[in-house]
């Protein structure tokens, strides 16, 4: 019979590199001190790397973070070989820093559960910094790092590290049993007399666990090859890196390659199926064919890359950009951040008092006019105050802007500078996008098979801004799954057993191109653009750019564009550079305006004009006037008081925030009306009936004959028609029904509500506005000649007279009765 052999232990191998590289570690964290140019001038006394695991212990942090720019200025050769050997390295690293820390903090050795704490290194500003696409087998162990956008992220759960497990059979404690990305058991038990390889044990309380997560990235943009799709690798990230990277985050990861096993494939929820014929067993034999490889004793041993994160920075940290949009910080914290020299600037940007022509000036330098757009976008990305009432309402600070106009006016120029200029900040396409794409989605996780959801654009874009081209061209069905995220900013799922209710704090610039081409300017704009109601209403902003030609104007574009070709960069000098703007607009965020008593009457006023303006039927605007304005003047209001570094709203605040809401109201540009000739006001033009005072036989001088022998008046030919504009003659309309409906149900309604009296009325109105006889006798032709055309071919007025006969009761008879149609309403608007 089989008897076991006693274990032989040989004497393991001393890695020669591993002993060099620890001591040549220890020394550098003994004694590295910072350089003062590095520490703004301030020479520091004690090593660095001390005062870093001081403040460690105080966090009750256990990993310490080193620069590599600091190793390499120590010792190059260190640097080279932790880079090449990292994972290989690893475990002495961590020793040398474990004795490093007990060293000066004997008593940080044991957790409060009284458990030995595990000390980890982390590295950060590597020279290696490599593509996603690039991790290849030949960098497995080597430490790298890589960049892209965290589109995943999973739940964090703990992960056993080191097992202690029990034998059911002898009760033997079998400690220290390293886990490999699995649940790994003992191959046998280490007591001698037991031969247990099965039956086994997890003792919980002696065993160590970590957090751990696993995210995905996807590369960046600008660094996918011409006709290739975007790679993705899955990070995985341990204990205090935990939650330290969320979707939409464009990060920097430091760490290494690994290999781990494919745990859906080896678990064989993803096996191979094979078809399998069930029959009725004969002579004692199966017909059940072969249902697999594993039938036959091969097992497939399937494994994929996974890259092991050490560290996990912000990519506008690493590219010295500063996040304009972060809610957590506050002014004393932003302000301590800046250097003297960027406080004087601060401080200096904050009293001019151009900053705001300056600001707009520099928003897309490259594109040449468009001021309005420009002010537009500067407060998009100031943005309002977020309010939440006693009730728990979450009121939306953010800005929602639209551009609309012809193509070729650089719309998505300004999408495109947005989503460089903030860092959290997703651009995607109208057309390209579903709902559930610009929302979210609830898919299947290939290992666990638990639903969970995976963020869309606006999700991404939480806390920042989603940039939409080509708006128009997004499926009806699409833009009403957005409706919920532009105003109340948060997305609600409820699919596939999941239901939650996820965050979209985020402005939306959208831009969109007319539905026949080019702006119809005798159309309102709801007939220009293919857009809902309900979504146009939650623009704060709209912008309507139209491309018409003006030698001036395309001169300047013309040298403007030709010059940036030419020139490049140095065609362009805006007033502020980029991390000018950011750093301000950053600090000025943190500022929350309180509105003014005084603020507070201009804004009642101004809602009040907005909403008559828009209920007079003549002169309708693009949309309905809505509460929702009136919170979009709130928030463009606090938006400028922020860019002024005004803690209240001031009256000037809010009229500027009138003035950018009125050009988005784009008002119908009418033809002008023509009123016909002026021969149909006969004696009304004149004191008298000059015809009466004619004999029958007399022929006036102008009077020649026609073709037929017949003559014809010049003055019923050869005097022109009268042309009023539109909103001329909606004015005079406006005004004639408001004075008949005051007239309604009263004693001079007959005597006043006459067209002799109206018109006299009329007059009377206007009289401060007429400077000269001719001017007098002008207005009354245009005041006859509006009421003719609203009796006869608006039917907006209705005449009555006592006359029986009805060639008598002509409609130049001025002592007939005009009244306001009654099915009449003002919403309704005129026949143009």
């Amino acid at each position: 019979m089989d008897v076991q052999q006693p274990t032989t232990r040989t004497s393991a191998t001393i890695d020669t590199l591993a002993a060099t590289v620890k001591k040549e570690f220890s020394k550098f964290l003994q004694e590295y001190i910072l350089p003062a140019e590095e520490n703004n001038g301030v020479q520091e006394e004690d090593p660095h790397y001390k005062l870093a695991v001081d403040k460690m212990k105080d966090l009750e942090f256990t990993t310490l973070y080193i620069d590599c720019k600091h190793v390499a200025s120590f010792n190059p050769d260190l640097v080279t070989a932790i880079q090449d050997e990292f994972l290989r390295l690893e475990p002495y690293l961590k020793d040398s820093l474990r004795e490093f820390v007990l060293s000066f903090h004997e008593d940080y050795e044991k957790d409060d559960k009284e458990q030995v704490r595990e000390f980890y290194v982390a590295f950060y500003n590597v020279s290696n910094e490599i593509r996603i696409r690039d991790l290849k087998t030949a960098r497995i162990g080597t430490l790298v790092a890589i960049k892209g956008t965290v589109v995943r992220t999973q739940m964090v759960h703990p992960e056993l590290i080191n097992a202690t497990f029990q034998c059911k059979e002898c009760k033997t404690l079998n400690p220290n049993i390293e886990q490999q990305f699995r649940y790994t058991e003992p191959n046998i038990c280490r007591s001698p007399a037991c031969g247990n390889k099965k039956e086994w044990k997890l003792i919980t309380d002696q065993s160590r666990f970590v957090d751990f997560q696993r995210i995905r990235m996807q590369e960046s943009s600008d660094e996918i090859p011409s006709g290739s799709m975007p790679r993705s690798v899955d990070i995985v990230v341990r204990h205090e890196l935990v939650e330290q990277a969320k979707a939409g985050d464009k990060a920097l990861i430091t760490g290494t390659l690994i290999v781990i096993p494919d745990v859906a494939k080896l678990s064989g929820s993803s096996g191979r199926l094979q078809m399998s014929t069930r029959g009725p067993q004969r002579n004692g034999y199966s017909q059940e064919g072969v249902t697999g490889l594993q039938s036959l004793g091969v097992r497939d041993l399937p494994y994929r890359l996974a890259f092991l994160a050490s560290t996990v920075v912000p990519t506008d940290n690493k590219q010295g950009l500063v996040n304009v949009r972060d809610e957590l910080a506050t002014a004393e914290n932003v302000v301590a951040e800046l250097t003297e020299a960027e406080r004087e600037e601060l401080i200096a940007m904050k009293d001019d008092p151009k900053i705001y022509d300056k600001i707009a000036n520099s928003i897309a330098p490259t594109v040449f006019g468009h001021e309005e757009i420009k002010r537009g976008v500067a407060l998009m990305l100031f943005g309002g105050v977020h309010k939440t009432t006693q009730d728990g309402i979450n009121l939306r600070g953010d800005i929602n802007v639209c551009l609309v106009g012809d193509p070729a006016t650089s719309k998505s120029q300004f999408l495109k500078y947005v989503v460089e200029f903030v860092p959290r900040a997703v651009y995607t396409s109208g057309k390209a996008s579903t709902a559930a794409g610009l929302t979210a989605a609830v898919v299947k996780d290939e290992d666990s098979k638990d639903f969970f959801i995976e963020a869309g654009a606006l999700m991404l874009a939480d806390n920042g801004i989603c940039c939409i081209d080509e708006f128009d061209k997004m499926d009806t069905k699409d833009q009403v799954a957005i409706h919920e995220a532009m105003e109340q900013q948060t997305i609600s799922i409820s699919k596939a057993g999941v239901q939650a209710t996820l965050n979209a704090r985020a402005s939306v610039l959208a831009a969109a191109n007319p539905v026949h081409g080019r702006y119809d300017r005798s159309r309102s704009l709801k007939a220009n653009v293919n857009m809902t109601a309900p979504i146009m209403s939650r623009f704060d902003l709209f912008f309507v750019v139209v491309d018409e030609c003006n030698d001036v104007a395309d001169y300047n574009i013309a040298r403007h564009i030709t010059s940036i070709h030419r020139f490049q960069d140095e065609a362009i000098k805006p007033d502020y550079t980029t991390a000018q703007l950011q750093r301000y607009i950053r600090f000025a965020r943190t500022l929350k305006p309180k509105i003014t008593p005084e603020a507070q009457a201009v804004m009642v006023k101004e809602y009040k004009k907005l909403r008559q303006s828009d209920v007079s039927g003549l002169s309708k605007s693009s949309y309905r006037i809505t509460v929702r304005q009136l919170e979009s003047m709130i928030r463009l209001s606090e938006a400028l008081a922020r860019l002024k570094c005004d803690d209240v709203i001031k009256p000037e605040y809010v009229h500027e925030a009138c003035r950018l809401l009125r050009k988005s109201i784009v008002h119908v540009d009418h033809e002008d009306i023509d009123l016909g000739n002026t021969t149909l006001l006969g004696a009304i033009v004149k004191e008298g009936d000059e015809k009466d005072d004619k004999k029958p036989d007399d022929t006036d001088a102008t009077s020649k004959p026609d073709k037929d022998g017949t003559e014809t008046e010049d003055d019923e030919v050869d005097k022109p028609a009268v042309t009023i504009p539109f909103e001329k003659y909606t004015k005079i309309a406006n005004m004639l029904i408001r004075r008949l409906r005051q007239l309604e149900g009263t004693a001079q309604e007959k005597a006043d509500g006459t067209k002799k009296r109206l018109k006299d009325w009329y007059i009377h109105e206007i009289e401060d506005e007429l400077q000269s006889e001719e001017d007098f006798h002008t207005e009354v032709r245009v005041v006859h000649l509006v009421m003719h055309r609203m009796i006869t071919v608006d039917g907006v007025l209705l005449e009555l007279n006592d006359f029986d006969d009805e060639s008598k009761a002509a409609v130049d008879d001025e002592d007939s009765v005009v009244v306001v149609h009654p099915n009449y309403e003002m919403e309704s608007g005129l026949a143009s």
